[in-house]
This record gives C-alpha cells, structure tokens and sequence, in this order.
C-alpha cells in the first residue's frame, strides 16, 4: 500500500510512478486529512510512505495523521521523501515513528523534484522543471524495485549539518514560517474556489467571492500553485516567481482542478 500527500504534485508523481513498479495500491492521504479522520489500514506485507520534505523532516500533519491512525503489527514500512535539495536528518525521525508504531523500519530515500517553496526559494520555471523530473525518474525507478524486492534502502548521509537542520531548523520552521496570514487573492481572482477544493486541510473558505484562509495552514503551496488564474500570492515573497505544479499524468478529474 502506498499513501501519498503531495500539495504541488511532486509527491504524487513519485507515488504513482513507484506503485507501477511494485503493483501497490494508491492512496491519497488528503482524504482523510481534510476531515480530520484517521483510519484502520490493512497493508499485509508494506507500506510505503511518499511525501515531501518540510524542513527537513516528515511533515508534522502526516506524522501526526500515521500516529493516530492504526497499523498491522511489524508491517515493513519505506519512507519516500520529495525534496528541492536533501531530506537533512529526516531517517532519524522516520524511524522512530515506526518504532513508536510498532512498524518495520524498511529506510528513507530522498528524490530530487522541482522546488515548490515559494516563500524562501526560487521555483523552476516550466521547463526546467521537466528537466529535474526526467532527470528524477531513474531514481524513482530504483526505489520502486527495492520495495518491489522487499530490499532496505540504503542508509542516506548524516552530516552534522543534517543533524542540525532536522534538529533545530524544523521546529524554528513550524514556530516561525508556517501561518496562512500572507495569502492573498489578487483583483483576476474570479471566485472559482480551486483553492479551497485542493487545500488538503479544508482551510480555505470563500468569502464574498474571494479566498479567506484560517489557522490550519500546513503551508502545502496547494493553493497558490494550482490556482487557475495565478491570482494568488504570499506577500511580496512569491511575486514574479512561477507557479509550479507537477501536471505530468494527472487524471481527468485533477486536470479539471489546475
């Protein structure tokens, strides 16, 4: 069983690409998070976690979503992480979830996707972004055959640097950076409410035709990238920066949404 978040779709390409490798069902963790459900899975053999990479870590709604939901014993779990660079010391904290779990600890893999941060980083354009994920998918390929195999990954690097970042970054990340209070919809917003649709946290809610956000923001970038009419901004950080999304093989019903 593969369970995905994905809010820019790089996760969701990852996961979709692995489970054509390993013949795994797909699951879209946005279900259950926008209603704040957790759930009961069966998954006999493996599990495999794919989701990005925030600050260096796990992001907290999918750690604090998998430690209320609930699990075969000692089912051999694969974390997958998409990143704009490197997943820090993210394996550390990966592993104690399984442990806490009662899970198999089965290793985390990094995978190299576009940068979709807009607040902090510079986002690829269109075609540079084809050019990372092209250049993503032999790796994407590998890690499907070692689950596909039962095979750990790899231990990856832990520098001190990593150790640093997913230590002391990540919570000076949530502290600091992870608020809503700078979305804004712009004068060509036409009230379609894409945003709200996406938005994994059921956030987003219109008010006299235009986007309202509210405390529960994951900073998932759902919203301002998949905006049809890119009439959404956060502050002045994102103007004149693309809008990525990863569109590769979406299905009718997520073309409909972009």
């Amino acid at each position: 069983m593969i369970l995905c978040f994905s809010g820019t779709g790089n996760s969701r390409y990852v996961a979709k690409r692995i489970a054509r490798r390993t013949g795994d069902d797909f699951m879209d963790l946005a279900r259950w998070l926008r209603n704040g459900e957790s759930s009961e899975l069966v998954a006999e053999e493996s599990l495999v976690i794919v989701a990005p990479i925030y600050a260096w870590r796990l992001p907290r709604i999918v750690e604090q979503w998998m430690r209320s939901a609930t699990f075969g014993p000692q089912v051999r779990t694969w974390f997958v992480m998409t990143c704009g660079d490197e997943i820090g010391n993210a394996a550390k904290y990966n592993y104690r979830l399984c442990e806490d779990k009662n899970l198999c600890y089965m290793g985390t893999a990094g995978i190299v996707m576009p940068e979709n941060y807009l607040p902090m980083f510079d986002v690829p354009d269109e075609n540079m972004a084809a050019r990372i994920i092209e250049r993503a998918e032999p790796e994407i390929d590998r890690v499907g055959e070692r689950i596909a195999d039962g095979k750990p990954f790899p231990v990856p690097r832990n520098t001190l640097k990593d150790r640093i970042k997913s230590s002391l970054v990540n919570p000076a990340f949530y502290a600091l950076c992870v608020k809503a209070d700078a979305f804004r919809a712009g004068e060509n917003c036409n009230g379609c409410g894409t945003c709200a649709t996406v938005c994994p946290l059921d956030n987003i809610r219109l008010q006299n035709g235009k986007p309202g956000w509210g405390k529960n923001c994951t900073q998932c970038m759902a919203c301002i990238c998949r905006c049809p009419r890119k009439a959404i901004e956060y502050g002045r950080r994102s103007v004149g920066k693309p809008k990525y999304y990863c569109k590769a093989e979406l299905t009718n019903d997520e073309t409909k949404n972009l």
